[in-house]
């Protein structure tokens, strides 16, 4: 795991060809001090993980749909990386969002999280000719309902979970939404702690022109996140697009810039500032923030009393009190 972690997010590219190369880059490892407990390397290197092993193999190349990168330290730049077609969510997008944000919440480098999204769009949702394959395997299935409901459920089930592991990641998610958000990306962006977005941004939630109901988060969090049943109605039925300003007036996303670059520099400055906050505060504050959400206020404050009873003993209190007084900068320790 520890050897895959950093295959993905903080080993120097290298070409892992033969099981010499790979023996190499476990020393390499080893002699940064990291402590791998169980590796099993064959002549082909076959037992250790098959997609680690992809992804060591091809150099920069760390997943097929997403580009993960550190601008700073602690933060982690998450960019959808499907440019071509306008960042379409695919099956590989699917599950590779759960992977990465899956290491992300353990990764203790990491404090924040920026996700951009590559080229014209910040995303077109759902990747039509790629789920044509899913909706056919349906058909499958055979004739019986219950056995085709399974089947379909077994099939959504990851994809609802792959917007999940963003809200479930214990760092704070900041999404930087250009140009379209589609479908998918309204549920994308609704699982986030923070949404910026671009003067030419716009959200739909389009599956209701597909003849469905949005079925992997929007129905679920853009209640919640805007505050407005009467509103997040019409959108979801008609499917219109809610524009930039619009967004930021019913409280979708928190500011507007005129321009992606604009935005992007300001999303990395406001991750860094995150990144500098004791990361026991920040990490407790957002799984009791979504707790809260979705808990009464006595329940939620039971729950804060649960976390703080151990958390008020953290030594980055007296770190963070210490500073103010000395007008420093705290230093917190990895969490």
């Amino acid at each position: 795991k520890l050897l895959r972690h950093e295959i993905l997010f903080g080993t120097p590219k290298a070409e892992v060809n033969s099981s010499m190369q790979m023996a190499g880059c476990l020393r390499n490892l080893l002699n940064r001090s990291y402590s791998v407990s169980r590796v099993l390397v064959s002549s082909g290197a076959r037992q250790l993980s098959v997609s680690a092993v992809a992804m060591a193999t091809e150099g920069s190349r760390q997943f097929e749909t997403l580009e993960v990168t550190r601008p700073s330290e602690w933060v982690v730049q998450v960019q959808l990386n499907r440019p071509e077609k306008s960042n379409a969510m695919n099956m590989a997008f699917f599950r590779e969002m759960r992977e990465c944000f899956s290491l992300l919440s353990s990764d203790s480098q990491c404090r924040s999280v920026l996700l951009t999204g590559a080229g014209k769009n910040f995303t077109a949702g759902l990747d039509l000719q790629d789920a044509a394959g899913l909706f056919q395997s349906f058909n499958d299935e055979g004739t019986d309902v219950a056995r085709k409901a399974f089947h379909i459920r077994n099939m959504v089930k990851p994809m609802q979970d792959s917007f999940t592991a963003i809200e479930k990641c214990r760092k704070p998610v900041i999404a930087a939404v250009h140009a379209a958000c589609v479908g998918g990306g309204v549920d994308l962006t609704t699982a986030c702690d923070i949404r910026l977005c671009t003067s030419d941004a716009w959200f739909s939630v389009k599956e209701v022109d597909l003849g469905l109901a949005a079925d992997i988060g929007t129905l679920q969090r853009l209640p919640k996140v805007v505050g407005n049943a009467s509103l997040v109605r019409e959108l979801v039925y008609t499917g219109r697009k809610l524009m930039a300003q619009e967004a930021l007036m019913v409280g979708l996303v928190s500011k507007v810039y005129t321009d992606r670059e604009g935005m992007v520099a300001d999303a990395l400055k406001l991750a860094e500032t995150i990144a500098s906050k004791s990361p026991v505060a920040i990490q407790v504050a957002k799984l009791t923030l979504n707790y809260s959400r979705d808990h009464t206020v006595d329940e939620s404050l039971d729950y804060m009393l649960t976390w703080n009873s151990a958390m008020l003993q953290t030594e980055d209190v007296m770190k963070a009190a210490t500073a103010t007084l000395t007008k420093e900068t705290p230093v917190f320790s990895k969490l």
